[in-house]
């Protein structure tokens, strides 16, 4: 297979599975989002809970039903343009997809119709039940997808045939392999936070119309709570991720921290341009010693560079050393958002300052970008191989030419853009009706009723 064809064929699966893995790190959140709504509307018998349950109900559906098009699009690459990749890993990697459709995919299903349409057709327990079984299912189907992702990292528990298929040996280190646990961690906790932002940003946009809209107060201050909580815990895991990386896979922090070079007292480079070709980071701006500190938890300890790895296993430096920078940028905005939140409710102001509100309005965003920068990290990071050190991914694609890959790219392309564009533009209208009966627009004294629509 010639490289432009290669090319194709990674920057096509590149293109389906950044579509798609914002649907189910936005649905993972908002389904346990939904959980707790409900419940404390069980709990509290105040309407405000089931009101925003309500409204959010409709953006979960259609995300949901986005995501699952999407997910079903990337399966049928694996044949077309990874058939190599494939028949190597089917062995290890095909059950626990079929896992991941039998157990998490079947328990959302079962319960999703309950949950949209059973509101005044069940008793309110089951009705809850069921918002929680499919929050737990969507949590089953990040279990598994990401212990399929971390195996392709750090291979465990398998055997190599005589025709070169991974052959499981033991299910339990295949599925636990070492890398699982941090991943699955980090990205829950990752679709919590996008959620979160995703929910503070609308309350933000609401606020901005009425400072005394109820509801959007509500939904504002239990994101911010979440902001404040949970984005703190994802930086201690990021680092536990990062350490184990480095165990793992020394080559790609290697370059996602621009170190071209094995040294003692490394430094943490907070900004440069990376050349790959002379093996230097250009006009880079960097504290001395923390890059050691950081990786190994000592001023003077060794962190190995890119010279440490022969020439054609490194990854594309300057993607994975850009990506990551954004994701960490990203994350500390979170953690200002955040303690800003603390801040401010302590000053009871929470609901009252503009700018704070712009602020989280403009963040809305931020956990789709840093799930997808990060992802970028992981996977650009793990080049150039499928399943790390053993899998080439010059080796691991179908025999087809770079016209037909074309072609399905342009069609991908095209469809994509239409049909999730109009996805996307139907939610934001969505999210731009007011949750709450009650709307002030902003250097007015006098309430205005509008109307509500139950969802």
């Amino acid at each position: 297979m010639n490289e432009l064809a290669a090319d194709l064929a990674r920057f096509q699966f590149a293109f389906t599975v950044s579509f798609h893995i914002i649907f189910p790190a936005f649905t993972i959140g908002l389904a346990s989002y939904l959980a707790v709504l409900e419940g404390l509307y069980l709990k509290t018998g105040q309407h405000k809970y089931i009101e925003l349950y309500q409204y959010w109900i409709k953006i979960f559906a259609i995300s949901f039903g986005m995501g699952v098009v999407s997910g079903i699009v990337m399966s049928y690459q694996f044949g077309t343009n990874w058939s190599v990749f494939s028949d190597k890993t089917g062995p290890v990697l095909g059950p626990l997809m079929g896992y991941e459709v039998f157990s998490a995919f079947f328990l959302e299903a079962g319960f999703l119709g309950v949950m949209l349409f059973g509101m005044n057709r069940v008793g309110k327990k089951l009705h809850f039940m069921s918002t929680v079984v499919v929050a737990i299912g969507t949590l089953f189907s990040a279990f598994w997808i990401l212990s399929v992702n971390s195996w392709m990292h750090t291979p465990a528990g398998y055997s190599i045939n005589e025709v070169g298929q991974f052959i499981p040996e033991d299910w339990w280190a295949v599925v636990f392999n070492p890398s699982f646990p941090h991943r699955l961690t980090h990205m829950v906790l990752a679709a919590f936070l996008t959620t979160a932002f995703v929910v503070g940003g609308v309350g933000a946009y609401h606020l901005l119309r009425s400072q005394k809209n109820p509801l959007a107060q509500t939904m504002f201050s239990m994101a911010l709570w979440m902001a404040a909580i949970v984005t703190p815990i994802q930086i201690f895991v990021g680092d536990l991720h990062g350490l184990n990386t480095l165990e793992h896979q020394p080559a790609k922090i290697a370059a996602m921290e621009g170190h071209f070079e094995t040294q003692k007292g490394a430094p943490l480079i907070l900004f440069g341009l990376p050349d790959q070709e002379n093996k230097e980071i250009d006009f880079k701006i960097a504290i001395p010693y923390l890059g050691s500190l950081i990786l190994t938890h000592e001023l003077n300890g060794e962190v190995k560079g890119l010279d440490a790895f022969p020439d054609d296993q490194h990854p594309p430096v300057a993607i994975v050393f850009w990506s990551f920078r954004i994701m960490v940028a990203l994350g500390f905005l979170m953690l200002a958002a955040g303690m800003a939140s603390l801040w401010l409710r302590h000053k009871k102001a929470l609901f009252h300052n503009v700018w704070f509100h712009r602020f989280c309005l403009a963040m809305a965003p931020s956990g789709f970008i840093a799930i997808l920068c990060g992802w970028v990290t992981t996977e650009v990071g793990r080049q150039p191989y499928t399943v790390y050190g053993l899998l080439r991914t010059a080796d691991s694609i179908s025999p087809v030419d770079a016209a037909a890959v074309s072609v399905s790219l342009a069609a991908f392309v095209v469809v994509y853009f239409t049909v999730f564009g109009a996805g996307f533009f139907y939610i934001l209208r969505l999210m731009r009706k007011s949750p709450s009966k009650y709307e002030q627009p902003m250097g007015k004294e006098t309430l205005t009723s509008t109307t509500h629509s139950n969802l």
